[in-house]
């Protein structure tokens, strides 16, 4: 044997001992326990589907001790599941490609994306500025957490223009921007506040979920970051909550993208297939809700009940200037005024009288939503309890129209 041995070459006595080795394998078989674990069970390739499969995992395996990493840029390879798997990833390359942005990051909700924006752009003694008109969790967060962390976020009237520029100082190191505005719909004047912001070295950041990231080119009118609460259009059936933080240059990349790795922003993956998902009709759904919340729109402007009709595409829409320069286009969420002699007693009973309209918060789903706002104010504005936000879903205009008619009547037969 041993002289047998020295006339082979090396490589055939490596192939006998991998013989002679997988056969030791194959002689003592794996406990069925340690065989649900380690299967060598395999499936034909070659299944081609359209539909995103979902990736499921927090342990990613490498091949090699060399190969392990713990980072978080998704062009470096995967590291860990908290980090991103093929789907969410998959997510925020289609919202970066639909936005234009250099990358997209995908966040647990709207409010999450918000978050990362302040806590990734201001530190201790920062100066911020949001709009009077912003989302309310947006206010409540400079009001709260940020003060406590040293951050003074500073209201500022969203149709100020290029005259945000007496508002920055040294400090200031965000402005954020809403358009249209949250309930109160006013359209800002983007380009004229990002002029004003770069000129300073200012990040602007807008909260682009209206316009679902499609009707308005946030990245082309010079702003920083753009985020969406993909809950609204991209979701689109009322049942996800994801939000996104998309960034033009590299350099906001590099800032965002620490701040999010360090959050441990995770996502998950069954979400994200829903999103991607919602992705493929949102063409198709943005179009019909926004033809039908504007046919509404300008049915209820002519009603005797109404006192004014808050949609961009509408004159009467703080803005509407603005909106016809830089959309695209409108979406399906609007606020109505009612005249002043109605009460919120009112209001309430045109909300509890509605039908197919549902009583809820949130928007951009395919079913119609009404909500008052009893409390709201904007400096020098009380609304007194007689504003109502509608989103038009995808049920037929004339069977809404039937709905809200109704509810006029019986608003209007409620005693003060």
């Amino acid at each position: 044997m041993q002289f047998a041995l020295k006339r082979m070459h090396w490589s055939q006595f490596i192939r006998i001992a991998s013989i002679v080795s997988n056969r030791h394998i194959e002689a003592t078989p794996m406990h069925w326990r340690t065989r649900l674990i380690h299967s060598e069970a395999t499936v034909p390739g070659g299944f081609a589907s359209l539909s995103t499969p979902v990736y499921r995992g927090s342990t990613v395996v490498f091949d090699r001790q060399a190969s392990v990493a713990d980072q978080w840029r998704a062009e470096r390879g995967y590291s860990y599941g908290l980090y991103g798997t093929p789907t969410t990833l998959e997510l925020g390359a289609r919202i970066a490609e639909m936005e234009g942005a250099r990358h997209t990051f995908i966040v647990p909700g709207g409010q999450a994306a918000i978050a990362l924006v302040y806590l990734s752009r201001c530190k201790a003694g920062s100066h911020a500025l949001v709009p009077h008109s912003a989302y309310g969790p947006n206010r409540e967060m400079a009001n709260g957490l940020l003060r406590q962390f040293g951050v003074e976020v500073e209201p500022y009237d969203p149709l100020v223009g290029e005259g945000i520029a007496r508002l920055i100082r040294p400090e200031t190191s965000l402005v954020w921007c809403e358009s249209p505005g949250s309930i109160t719909m006013e359209v800002q004047d983007l380009p004229a506040i990002v002029a004003a912001a770069r000129s300073r070295g200012v990040t602007v950041a807008l909260d682009n979920s209206y316009a679902a990231g499609v009707l308005l080119d946030a990245f082309a009118l010079g702003v920083d970051i753009s985020v969406q609460a993909l809950t609204k259009y991209v979701g689109g059936h009322s049942d996800l909550l994801l939000g996104s933080v998309s960034v033009r240059t590299d350099q906001m990349f590099e800032a965002v993208g620490s701040v999010w790795h360090q959050l441990g922003m995770a996502v998950s993956p069954d979400d994200c297939s829903l999103a991607l998902r919602g992705l493929q009709t949102l063409g198709i759904r943005l179009d019909r809700v926004g033809r039908s919340a504007l046919e509404i729109a300008q049915w209820l402007a002519l009603r005797p009940e109404v006192d004014r009709v808050l949609h961009p595409a509408l004159s009467t829409c703080p803005g509407h200037a603005q909106w016809r320069r830089d959309f695209k286009g409108s979406a399906s969420v609007f606020s109505i005024v009612f005249k002043a002699h109605f009460s919120g007693e009112q209001v309430a009973a045109f909300i509890d009288a509605l039908s197919l309209f549902k009583i809820g918060f949130s928007w951009g789903g395919v079913t119609s939503l009404a909500v008052a706002f009893p409390d709201l104010q904007r400096p020098g504005i009380d609304y007194q309890g007689r504003l109502v936000r509608l989103n038009i879903g995808l049920e037929e205009v004339d069977d809404l129209k039937l709905d809200l008619a109704h509810a006029l009547q019986a608003m209007a037969l409620t005693t003060r």
